[in-house]
């Protein structure tokens, strides 16, 4: 039995630990992928800070990876040895349910997920099913593409529920990985950004990447904004966000996990016609079409690189807010 030494998740919340761990058999439908590049996405730390209802201990983490195909099982029929892959936060849906029936696959009662349900790219192997990986060409570089399979898939399905119109007021809430993706989407089609955030390297970012207003994470904006995006898994944001929203305006909650929302005021935060969304996971189309859009606007995430020796260190940045940008595993 091969051995590799994967990061897995610990018994203690808060913890990750490196583990000899097997290298994985592909089922029949899966490819054996060797990892380039994983992203580090603030889902992977509700994971390992069990913010999360742990489905796998000991899990390795990580869902926005980049590597080539190692092996394929019996029935894999389109990628080969050798091909550049995605893998992202959806693993696999039962096909058969109403939503996937409808294309809203992401609702899915049986879905699962990279490095929750399954092992993830915090590792030199990792495996996935053949419908659920993204081709990638050569020329893809990882680093900047592991970012765009969960930040920016995630980003891209916020952006299209919140339904703002051309050249509309966009608040962003939060100023991460994914909200940087956003932002360069937004602005390429007209958007104006204002955004509100913690930490003054996110702010930095905000400013470079042209926002109109730049404010701390509970500041109100100079003007009401047609459409909203939380991204900072922090509730009592939700009402700032409603408030600074205009009638008619929709605010998304664009994360997995959030702390919980403090009572609401109907006719202050909710009333004339304000719509409060959220989204769960992403569908495959989600991320092909976000694939395209990035190779159209040639989206750049701004990248920090860790070793993937270092990958404690890169959870516990994120957590402190102490990076900007995407953070990103390079392998050996």
């Amino acid at each position: 039995m091969a051995v590799m030494r994967a990061w897995t998740t610990g018994d203690r919340a808060g913890t990750i630990i490196r583990s000899d761990v097997a290298v994985p058999d592909p089922a029949p439908d899966e490819v054996l992928v060797r990892v380039e590049a994983s992203g580090v996405c603030r889902t992977d730390l509700h994971v390992v800070d069990q913010e999360l209802a742990v489905h796998r201990p000991h899990v390795v983490p990580g869902h926005q990876v980049v590597g080539t195909v190692e092996a394929a099982g019996t029935d894999v029929r389109e990628l080969h040895r050798g091909d550049r892959v995605g893998v992202a936060w959806l693993r696999r849906t039962c096909g058969a349910c109403r939503w996937c029936r409808e294309g809203r696959e992401n609702l899915c009662p049986a879905s699962q997920y990279t490095g929750w349900d399954a092992d993830g790219g915090f590792a030199p192997f990792t495996t996935v099913p053949e419908a659920f990986a993204y081709p990638l060409t050569a020329d893809h570089d990882p680093l900047t593409t592991a970012p765009l399979l969960c930040a920016g898939i995630i980003g891209y399905r916020a952006l299209d529920r919140a339904g703002l119109p051309a050249g509309g007021r966009l608040g962003i809430y939060g100023f991460g990985s994914s909200a940087h993706l956003v932002a360069q989407v937004a602005t390429a089609r007209g958007a104006e950004l204002f955004v509100m955030t913690r930490g003054e390297q996110n702010r930095d970012l905000a400013r470079r990447s042209g926002a109109a207003f730049v404010g701390g994470a509970m500041d109100v904006p100079p003007v009401k904004v047609d459409a909203a995006i939380v991204f900072a898994p922090a509730g009592e944001l939700v009402p700032c966000a409603l408030r600074a929203t205009e009638r008619g305006g929709t605010v998304v909650l664009a994360g997995i996990h959030m702390s919980d929302i403090p009572a609401m005021d109907y006719a202050q935060d909710l009333f004339n016609e304000r719509d409060l969304r959220t989204v769960t996971a992403n569908t495959r189309a989600d991320g092909a079409a976000l694939l395209r859009l990035a190779t159209t606007l040639r989206l750049t995430p701004a990248v920090t690189r860790y070793p993937f020796a270092d990958a404690d260190r890169a959870l516990d940045a994120l957590r402190a807010g102490r990076a900007a940008g995407s953070l990103v595993l390079e392998m050996d």
